[in-house]
């Protein structure tokens, strides 16, 4: 009995199945047209960048859009080693964004470890302190800290730069909830088998946060990399700035070169973009892990 009910419910699959997929062919039709119009939409602005860094200055203030430049001005980017410092500026701006990135994952791994995970006195009022940094904006405390970095003698350097972003609340809050998340027993059963609290923090912790860790670096890449008040405040030499600021001295007060802004912020944003494509399924799975949006 139970095969002759097996075998009418294969036959009534089978011959449903056809007309299923008929259905269902439109649904996946219009789901590829939604999503290709929207993906389009969101990569419009970067085809309509590149569309612009190689256009005249004309057909970029027209009133009358041009989608496509009768003749391609590929000079608009050798015009930006003329009007822009760019190869030092690159070198800054790399400098400052890994020593940065080193900085933080270092220090917050720390941070959120010791908060999450030890037991000390004035531990809540210290996360405290350091959490309600979240809660002003930077702008705020931007006096103070250029008036210490002019009292050390930072000013127009490296140094001066990269200081302030050392250490990140972000950074802590996001490692200590990771750390959080971890159960007990792999600490109890790292003191049992003889490990000392660095042996437990570098050998069974860390590991177990690796994703965590990518989200942070890849949060302090863009940060630090586009990164462009503080940089102005701190330096005045065009040498000495990264990409971002650098970028901004390029708008004039009378006249300004679109296309040459736009070839300028295009190579300023192949570095990350490469990074981002070589790196992308790493990228996704950290921050899909860690809960971010």
């Amino acid at each position: 009995m139970s095969s002759a009910v097996q075998t009418r419910a294969a036959a009534t699959v089978r011959t449903r199945t056809p007309a299923t997929r008929s259905r269902r062919r439109p649904r996946h039709v219009l789901a590829h047209v939604v999503l290709g119009v929207g993906g389009f939409l969101m990569a419009f602005p970067f085809l309509w960048q590149i569309i612009m860094s190689l256009s005249t200055n004309s057909q970029v203030r027209s009133v009358v859009p041009t989608f496509w430049p009768g003749t391609l001005q590929w000079h608009n980017y050798v015009d930006v080693f003329e009007q822009l410092p760019f190869l030092p500026q690159l070198g800054v701006s790399v400098t400052i964004t890994v020593i940065r990135t080193v900085a933080q994952i270092v220090l917050c791994t720390l941070a959120g470890y010791a908060f999450a995970r030890m037991r000390f006195r004035g531990r809540n009022l210290l996360l405290g302190l350091v959490l309600s940094i979240l809660l002003v904006p930077s702008q705020v405390y931007l006096l103070s800290q250029y008036q210490i970095v002019q009292q050390l003698g930072w000013l127009n350097t490296i140094p001066g730069i990269v200081a302030p972003g050392l250490f990140s609340a972000f950074g802590t809050f996001l490692m200590r909830t990771a750390f959080l998340n971890l159960p007990n027993e792999l600490e109890e059963a790292a003191r049992i088998d003889g490990a000392n609290p660095w042996q437990i923090f570098t050998r069974v912790m860390v590991p177990l946060v690796r994703s965590n860790i990518s989200v942070l670096a890849i949060t302090t890449v863009l940060f630090s990399w586009n990164e462009l008040l503080w940089p102005l405040v701190v330096s005045t030499y065009a040498g000495l700035q990264p990409l971002a600021a650098g970028l901004a001295t390029l708008s004039g007060s009378v006249t300004v070169d679109y296309p040459v802004i736009m070839a300028a912020s295009l190579m300023a944003t192949a570095p990350v973009l490469i990074a981002f494509i070589l790196l992308q399924r790493r990228v996704i799975d950290g921050i899909a892990s860690s809960g971010l949006k």
